[in-house]
């Protein structure tokens, strides 16, 4: 049985003490079908979906990062550890899943959900925006340290997204490599990095920064 989408979470800019003084990271869900398409590149395209909002698109949204993808089973885990209920969208993620390996996909693989076509492209890399919305001190490690980071996904398929939608693995390149490793390997363990050497379908800045690591420059 496939995983599927719990709910669709969409963000207003709002205030927040960290980095520019605004932030989307609120997310919410919504009902009803949302649309969903690339948004361009980083610095000048946003979220992938309608009516999301991205603070800070230096650093997020665009292609790469047009969707992000959390798993509800992942949330519940943080829930007990922190005391407290996490609703869909917690945690900045625009699509809260239930049944998917969102942290064990493997980098390049093909979602079909809803009407789009999306294809996992890299971790989720935890900021201090991100610490200052859960009023969690020494967040980013601790976070680090759990490798659940979620997946960025980007659209290959415009179309539209719904609660309740099934999340059905269409391709799964061979070489295997995890979002989970993908983390792991350029936070907290180096030596995993030559995993990474080829895995064409990671983000092309993220790939240029794991060869220049392995090369020593």
């Amino acid at each position: 049985m496939p995983g599927r989408v719990l709910s669709v979470n969409t963000g207003r800019e709002r205030p927040i003490a960290a980095k520019d003084g605004t932030t989307g990271i609120d997310k919410r869900p919504v009902s009803g079908p949302v649309a969903v398409r690339a948004p361009g590149p980083k610095g000048t395209g946003g979220s992938g979906l309608a009516g999301d909002h991205i603070s800070d698109t230096a650093h997020h949204g665009g292609d790469d990062q047009a969707v992000y993808a959390y798993a509800r089973e992942d949330l519940d885990a943080w829930g007990l550890e922190l005391g407290r209920d996490l609703s869909g969208g917690a945690f900045g993620e625009n699509l809260t899943t239930t049944g998917v390996d969102v942290n064990g996909a493997v980098i390049g693989e093909v979602w079909e959900v809803g009407s789009a076509l999306l294809q996992v492209a890299s971790p989720r890399v935890p900021c201090v925006t991100f610490a200052v919305w859960l009023g969690q001190e020494r967040w980013v490690p601790r976070f680090t340290q759990a490798r659940t980071p979620g997946a960025y996904l980007r659209v290959l398929r415009d179309g539209e997204v719904t609660a309740g939608d099934a999340v059905r693995v269409v391709e799964r390149p061979a070489h295997g490599v995890d979002v989970r490793t993908v983390f792991a390997a350029t936070t907290t363990s180096p030596e995993l990095l030559p995993l990474l050497r080829d895995v064409p379908e990671l983000p092309a800045e993220d790939r240029a920064q794991v060869l220049r690591r392995l090369d020593g420059r």
